[in-house]
Order: structure tokens, then C-alpha cells, then sequence
């Protein structure tokens, strides 16, 4: 990193961003656009130079090291054709077909995600696969460092640059917020045991969530299991993917009254322990395994824009504003192998979130690491993070995005997901919705985890809790 003497006027890299690109770690978001079209080179580079660049300054930016140690943000003059790459695969037999193809793209995603950035540049990367798949006649691949901003300001970025397909004159929009985070409610009838309740319940989880934060970032560990196996550092890792209809699942959240993330996430808990018994027929299915679930601290309704984003006191700044839930993944008795009651999983999925976000344990968290790093230095709280992801089994991260179909320069997006590299679980899963239906991206550790095998695990719980619940009044 470039160390200067002077550092007056350069802004500040904030906590977050510092924490995310140490000596322990270095993390990055991928964004992948699978396109209808093929799009040139020639065309990119333009639109990055038009478009993507002018959309925030650290896109030209470079991290250096100020005086006193502090790291900083310095402007640079950007060479664009050394941010884009454009790979060629060779094929022994001449031409190859889409699945064919789909092999070649999740080796290039995993290797990829293993380089570092090039020093000295601005920390984003635009790679152009120019091969057909099963699900794109092109394929863009964004990479772009954490330390930028968490998943809502570069996904927001992103959108920037695309317009919508059937009418690019009309604003982007997105699903409201209360059909993922608010379930059906009648609070019309409440006793004097729940007002009560309601008064002492948020004091009591914010003690139980803080310290069992604290314990799992420390001294307990989840139990090795076939989605964890302890890696102290960052393995390679291959991208599957999978789409769900957002419809089926608003039907489940309404027959079930929980909200649509309760579905997704008691889909991707059933899922995982079917994974383990399918990994290993011997698997314990009663271990304790704990998801770390990002969730996103703005006070926000919807997607801002970069000029809101950017604007002093905003409600939905620019920048990492994200906290760890510790949700556990709920265990099966050995009698019940056969999961007889799938719907456990949503409701305890909703029971669960329900109450961690009634609590202050997160902000107490966040308290916590800023002392850590006034007492100590930022290279300490990485580790602590570290530790945290290392001593859970997976993470999972869920963006929202638009409700219709979107373009880039006039080539239509099929398809949108995005995956996290850089971090030592073993298991990552990465949720996006887009034009109605919601793509769930599993990052699993090459060699360890079966990704296809999870995947399947996937489609056959959700095809379970749907069943169930349509037989539910």
C-alpha cells in the first residue's frame, strides 16, 4: 500500500472498509449479469467511462496510507483497459456447448475471486465472458472490493448503470419493503402480559444476542459438520445457482403469515440439514451450526440514489452499514429423518429473526468492535471478524432488487446474482430478487462441499414447505 506524507483533504476509509482489506482478510462482491446479448468490449469501456466511473469517486480512487498510519482514499487517474479483461477459452474439440461453458465460468468465477487486486489501481475489476451458457448468450462478471461499500451501495452503483428494458425513460423500481420484512399482524387484542412482555423482551434478547455474540466470536465454535470443516483462511470455491418464483413464495408467506425472508431463510435451513444427511449418511443432524445472516443497519424503504446516498446525514448512505445476526440452524432428532414437518423450519426461521431484531445486541456489537479498534488498531477487530466467520458454518446475505426487466446499453438482462469472496466459512449464500423471481447463489468450498448437491437440497425443500403449506386453511 502507498504510504504519503500528506494527507490533508483525502477522505478517510471508514472502519468497515478497513477491517475488510487487512493482512487477515480481503474481501470482495461479485456481481454477475447474465446478458441476452453479447456485449463488446469496445462498447464496455465506454460505458464505464461514461457511466460506471463518474458514479462515485472511489470507483477512481486508490487506498494509501496517510500519516499516523490512518488509510485514506487518494484520486487517481483511471486506465479502464486495465480494469477490463476479456478471457478466451480454448476447447481441444473445436466448439463447445452451453454446459460445457458453464464449467469454464464457475472456474473462472472461483479463480478470479482467489487474485488479489493489482496494486496500485482502483479496487473494481470488469471481466466480459463472450460464450453462450444454459442462461446468457454473455455473461459480465463485476468485481469489486468490499471496502468499497456492502452489497446495498454497490448494488445500487450498478443499477445506476442500467435502465429499464421496456422503457428506459421510467424509474427502477423495487418490491416494497413490507412484503420481505413485515408478516400479517392483528394487534388489535393485546393483554396486559404482552405489553409487558413487549417492555422487558427487547432488554432480555439484547443480552442473550450480545453475549452469545461475543462467546461465538471468542470461544465457541460451531461443531465440525459436512458444511464446516474449521478452514483457518479463504479455500477456493465454485458458484451455483438457483431461481425461485417470487409468487410461490409470497403464497407460502401468506399461508403461513411469516414474511418472505422467513421463507427463504427456513427454506435455506432445511435445505442445509437435508445437504448433511445427503453428504454423509452418518451425519449428525443435531449439531450446532449457526448461520450469520447480514442484515442491513440503513433506515431505508427502497434503493436511493447515489446523489442521496452520498449527501450529508442521509438516511441510506454510501459505505458499509451492515450488522451479523447469529441465527442457529434448527436441529433434527434422529425419529425424524424424514423432516415429517418441514413448516418448523419457517416458523422457527420467523420466531428467531423476530426476536434478534427486537433486541440491541447488533448495535452493542458495533459498539464493541469501535472500542476494539480505538484501544487496539483495525488489524485486531479483522481478526475478531474473522474469528467470527471462521467459528460459524455459513453466511448468508439477502439484497433486494428491481421489479422489471433491466438493460445495460441496450442488451437486455436476463439474469443477475452475486456471491462474496474473501471470507474463511466454507459456505455462503447470496439471495437476489430480480424481475420476479429470486436467484440464491450458494458459494461453496471447492472439494468440500458439493455446490450441485446443495443446490438440489434447495429446490427439494422448497418444493416440500411449498406442499405443506398449500395444504394449510
Amino acid at each position: 500500500m502507498e504510504l504519503i506524507k500528506e494527507d490533508d483533504g483525502l477522505e478517510p476509509v471508514s472502519p468497515t472498509g478497513q477491517y475488510f482489506n487487512s493482512k487477515v482478510m480481503s474481501v470482495s462482491v461479485l456481481g454477475i449479469l447474465e446478458l441476452e446479448i453479447l456485449i463488446d468490449e469496445s462498447e464496455a469501456t465506454a460505458l464505464i467511462k461514461d457511466v460506471f466511473l463518474p458514479v462515485h469517486p472511489r470507483f477512481s480512487s486508490i487506498m494509501v496510507m496517510g500519516k499516523k498510519g490512518a488509510r485514506k482514499w487518494k484520486k487517481v487517474e483511471v486506465n479502464v483497459e486495465n480494469h477490463v479483461h476479456v478471457p478466451s477459452f480454448s476447447f481441444p474439440k473445436g466448439s463447445s456447448s452451453p454446459s460445457e461453458n458453464d464449467s469454464f465460468l464457475k472456474s473462472y468465477i472461483s479463480q478470479i475471486a482467489m487474485q488479489p487486486f493489482p496494486q496500485g489501481q482502483p479496487l473494481w475489476e470488469i471481466h466480459i465472458i463472450k460464450c453462450p451458457t444454459s442462461e446468457a448468450q454473455g455473461t459480465i462478471i463485476f468485481k469489486l472490493h468490499h471496502a468499497l461499500g456492502d452489497g446495498y451501495s454497490l448494488v445500487g452503483a450498478l443499477l445506476s448503470c442500467l435502465q429499464r428494458a421496456d422503457n428506459p425513460s421510467l424509474p427502477i423500481t423495487f418490491p416494497s419493503v413490507s412484503n420481505f420484512s413485515s408478516a400479517n399482524k392483528d394487534d388489535r387484542n393485546i393483554g396486559l402480559r404482552k405489553v409487558v412482555s413487549r417492555c422487558f423482551s427487547p432488554l432480555v434478547n439484547t443480552v442473550k444476542d450480545f453475549g452469545w455474540s461475543v462467546l461465538q466470536s471468542t470461544c465457541v465454535e460451531d461443531d465440525l459438520s459436512p458444511i464446516r470443516c474449521g478452514s483457518e483462511s479463504f479455500q477456493p470455491f465454485l458458484v451455483s445457482t438457483v431461481t425461485f418464483s417470487l409468487d410461490r413464495i409470497k403464497e407460502i408467506k401468506s399461508r403461513l403469515r411469516v414474511t418472505v425472508n422467513d421463507v427463504i431463510m427456513g427454506t435455506i435451513f432445511l435445505a442445509t440439514r437435508m445437504y448433511m444427511q445427503r453428504a454423509s449418511t452418518n451425519s449428525n443432524l443435531s449439531t450446532n451450526s449457526t448461520a450469520l445472516v447480514l442484515l442491513n443497519t440503513r433506515n431505508l424503504r427502497d434503493y436511493k440514489s447515489i446523489r442521496d446516498m452520498v449527501r450529508p446525514n442521509s438516511e441510506s448512505p454510501w459505505g458499509n452499514n451492515f450488522a451479523f445476526l447469529h441465527v442457529p440452524i434448527p436441529k433434527v432428532k434422529p425419529s425424524d429423518s424424514h423432516f415429517s414437518d418441514p413448516l418448523k423450519f419457517v416458523h422457527k426461521a420467523h420466531e428467531v429473526i423476530k426476536r434478534k431484531r427486537s433486541s440491541f445486541g447488533v448495535i452493542l456489537t458495533g459498539k464493541l468492535l469501535g472500542i476494539m479498534k480505538k484501544c487496539r488498531n483495525a488489524e485486531a477487530v479483522a481478526k475478531h471478524i474473522s474469528r467470527t466467520l471462521r467459528n460459524s458454518s455459513m453466511v448468508i446475505s439477502n439484497v433486494m432488487g428491481p421489479v422489471e426487466k433491466l438493460s445495460l446499453a441496450n442488451h437486455p438482462v436476463k439474469g443477475m446474482y452475486f456471491t462474496v469472496a474473501g471470507t474463511p466459512e466454507s459456505l455462503c449464500i447470496t439471495i437476489f430478487s430480480y424481475a420476479g423471481n429470486l436467484r440464491v447463489a450458494v458459494g461453496a468450498e471447492q472439494g468440500f462441499i458439493d455446490s450441485e448437491l446443495y443446490t438440489r437440497s434447495l429446490v427439494d425443500a422448497f418444493d416440500t414447505i411449498l406442499r405443506d403449506a398449500c395444504r394449510k386453511q
